[in-house]
């Protein structure tokens, strides 16, 4: 099985060596960002709000009336069924955002809630935007990033529905350390995990007895290591052959200039 480059595990560089913000990082891992570019992104998401677990963003139904930053923390798109299985569809860490094209909705079809406390900050439509309109090299960056979280879900079908247990949750936890990396947000092979065991059970379509074995399982095989919150990969090359993990759907392999 082709192994993932070694580039890609490095942690991601504050963007030119002047912001950790979250959104800068991540957008800079796609595509090249000016520095007028930056300076925009830091003012709108400045003063984040603290959202305590288990808080929705937005239900089911509710009209759309902005666009969610997720600064810190860990949130979740997820639908409940009517007798109240949930099923999560994506995980939101920080630089992730909630639906550039949200106005288009009349009302949400799905909901966006928090799994830890988070920071997050709510951007207005009319912001969006001018995001859009104006500054090209912006737009260019969340176009990539949209594109991205499609790629993201597509594999999480193949993952709900081509892989067994130890697959799946192997596969989620390679993929969460690039994706945290890349918000710098990730360090050396561990990163906060702040969840539980029915937060993957309704991500993996597992019950939680049998999520909460096959973690036991992969830590007896030496392959990781969970405490307190906070997941260390002990054998990256053993459980991405696990999960036949190939990072490309993410691409964060180089910057594309807009």
């Amino acid at each position: 099985m082709p192994q993932a480059s070694d580039d890609l595990y490095k942690a991601a560089p504050p963007g030119d060596g002047r912001s950790t913000n979250p959104l800068i990082l991540k957008l800079e891992s796609l595509a090249t960002l000016a520095d007028e570019d930056r300076a925009v992104l830091e003012q709108i998401s400045a003063n984040p709000q603290v959202i305590e677990p288990g808080i929705d963003l937005i239900s089911v139904g509710d009209k759309p009336d902005g666009v969610y930053l997720i600064m810190d923390g860990i949130a979740c798109r997820y639908t409940l069924r009517a007798n109240g299985a949930r099923q999560i569809m994506a995980y939101l860490i920080p630089g992730d955002y909630c639906d550039l094209d949200v106005a288009l909705l009349a009302r949400m079809d799905h909901s966006i809630g928090t799994l830890a406390t988070c920071k997050v900050v709510r951007i207005d439509l009319a912001t969006i935007l001018e995001l859009l309109r104006h500054h090209p090299g912006i737009a260019h960056a969340l176009r990539l990033a949209t594109l991205v979280d499609e790629a993201t879900l597509r594999e999480w079908v193949v993952n709900l529905g081509r892989r067994s247990a130890p697959e799946r949750i192997a596969h989620l936890m390679c993929e969460l350390l690039l994706r945290l990396r890349a918000a710098g947000h990730a360090a050396d092979e561990g990163y906060p995990l702040p969840i539980t065991p029915n937060d993957l059970a309704d991500t993996t379509g597992l019950t939680t007895v049998h999520v909460n074995r096959t973690l036991a399982d992969l830590q007896r095989q030496g392959l990781i290591a969970m405490s307190g919150g906070y997941l260390r990969i002990l054998d990256r090359a053993r459980l991405e052959a696990l999960a036949e993990f190939r990072p490309e759907y993410l691409h964060l392999g180089g910057r594309v200039a807009a």
